[in-house]
Order: structure tokens, then sequence, then C-alpha cells
């Protein structure tokens, strides 16, 4: 099995400066990176936002071959039909190169308070609307009766030439539930190895008792990573960067957010493997974009050289081959 590791752009090329997208982006598929991610915000406390959508066909024109990971749609803020027309207008342009992560966004209740939607009803509304999106996805005529949303023989064509992967995030049950029940995997932040695992075999065993026992689960954590020539001057950029996004001391969050040099940062991850992730999404801050890049391509190419431990079933652990190869 293959790691994917993909990257979020560094906010300094996101935030208004559309002529550095393509070569960050051709850099990014020169050094390895397997796709690159976008956030999803609509008023995110002082009123920050970047719509996931927009973004991803931004960079899905910008660039022939990389993939695009969402991560995550705030989709309980968007009518789902109206999601779904997007999805399908982007996959007729790239096909096979959206992946959709979705989340409920907990952080911040004013965001969904300023859209008209009750903070209350966020998991539930997520809820159908998912149920929604794997309505339409055939492209075939779907009706749909839930509390929030209403649909009489609603239709969407062309449909996706293949489905597009939905990820489900959050680590509260409810939302491993969700992941279970409506997702094709499960995507994590803020976690230990130990952590993950557990959640991981949650939502298998939730899928199972819906009787989705074919899912081809693609499982993934999100994680800040620092850059830097030592642990100390990569923990002062992802530090600062963490702290002006969330507005929070960075101690809160150290624990989960490996920094130093690549190699340090893929020594970290590679316990995440071992326990059933197959994706990073990598927020990655350093001294400049393109050793942020740079970076987390050799963190994709050491994750996929080095033997990875594996659990087995009496306790012990035995070692892979060596994996490479994109």
């Amino acid at each position: 099995m293959t790691v994917r590791v993909g990257m979020f752009l560094p906010r300094s090329i996101m935030g208004g400066r559309p002529a550095l997208l393509k070569p960050a982006l051709a850099r990014m598929e020169a050094a390895g990176v397997d796709h690159a991610g976008t956030a999803d915000h609509v008023s995110f406390h002082s009123g920050w936002g970047l719509d996931g959508l927009i973004n991803a066909t931004a960079y899905l024109m910008a660039n022939d071959a990389l993939p695009v990971y969402v991560g995550v749609y705030l989709l309980a803020l968007r009518h789902p039909v109206t999601v779904m027309r997007q999805l399908s207008a982007i996959s007729e342009h790239a096909p096979g190169r959206l992946t959709l992560g979705i989340g409920i966004g907990g952080e911040d209740r004013h965001e969904l308070e300023v859209c008209g939607v009750d903070p209350a009803t966020r998991g539930r509304r997520t809820d159908e609307c998912l149920a929604i999106l794997r309505g339409l996805m055939a492209g075939e005529a779907f009706t749909f009766n839930g509390r929030f949303y209403q649909l009489d023989r609603a239709r969407i064509t062309p449909a996706p030439p293949e489905p597009i992967p939905l990820i489900v995030g959050g680590r509260d049950p409810r939302a491993l539930r969700r992941a279970g029940r409506l997702g094709d995997g499960w995507l994590g932040i803020w976690s230990t190895p130990e952590s993950f695992a557990e959640r991981v075999a949650t939502v298998e065993a939730e899928a199972a008792a819906a009787g989705r026992t074919d899912v081809a689960w693609r499982h993934g954590l999100q994680s800040w990573c620092g850059f830097g020539r030592t642990q100390n001057e990569a923990r002062g950029y992802v530090a600062a960067a963490m702290q002006g996004m969330y507005r929070l001391p960075f101690e809160r969050f150290e624990r989960y957010t490996p920094h130093g040099t690549p190699e340090e940062v893929a020594s970290a991850l590679r316990p995440f493997v071992a326990a059933g992730c197959k994706t990073f999404n990598i927020s990655a801050p350093a001294a400049s974009w393109e050793e942020s890049i740079d970076s987390v391509g050799e963190v994709r190419r050491l994750l996929n050289q080095q033997p990875v431990q594996q659990p087995v079933p009496d306790g012990r652990t035995s070692r892979t081959r060596s994996r490479t190869g994109r």
C-alpha cells in the first residue's frame, strides 16, 4: 500500500498571490506530493474564509495532473442539490481528481449562525446532506423526505464517471457513526496513533453493523507539521501559524503537531500508518513556500520507503517490506 501525502498550499499563496499558484502546484507535482489540499470556511472568527469547491476548481484548472482534496467542506451550510451540481461540473472538467472531505465546523459556532443554521442541528443536517449526495451521485431521479430537506425526483446529470469519495471528519462519536454509515473513510485531526486506531475500528464496526462490508476505506489524518533545520526553528514557524489561525496558545496543540526536519516529521507520522492511516493532508509552515513543498515531498518519500510496524493478533509487531512508488 502506498501512503498518500498531500498538503495545503501556504496561506501566502492562497491569500492574494495568484501568480504563484501554477508554479507552486508544479513544484508540488515535481516533489512527488500526491494532492493539493484546500480548507473551507464561510466566515471563520473575524470573517476569514475561502470556498473549498471554488479553490478546488482553481487548483484543478491550474495543473493538469494533481488531484485535489477538500478538507473539510462545511456541507451543512449549503443545499446538497446545488453542491451536487458543483461536483458534477468539477467532474466534467477534471474527472476522478477530487476527494471531498466533509465536516460540521464546530470551532466557531457563530459561522453557522450567520449562515442561518442552528449549530445544534449541524450534525443532523450533515447526515441528510450526505445521504442526498450519495443518492444523487448515480445521476438517477432521487426522492428524499428528511427533517431538513425534502426532494421529489431530484436529478443531477451528468453523473461523475466514478463516485467522488466522501470522507467524513470529526472526533465525536456521532462523527464516527456518520463516517461508518455514510462515508468512504474517516478523516482525523488532533489525534494520537492509539486514538486513531481506536476510531478507525469504531468506524468500520459501525459500517459493518449497517451492512456496509465492501467499502474501500480511505482513512486519513490532517496534521499541522512545522519544518526547519532544527526542531526549535520549525516550532517557531508552526506555532506562529497556528496561533494566528486558532487564536489559542500553541501549547494546546503541540502534542499533536510534529515539527523538525522532514526525517523527524516522517518518524512522528509513521505510527499512524500502522494505525490504519492511508492519507495525510499536511499544513506545512516553513521558512518559505518552496521549503514547505519540498519538505512534504520528502516526508512522502520517507513514509513510502521505510518499513512500517504492523500490529499482529498476539500484540507483537511485524515489519512489512519497504514500499516505494506513487
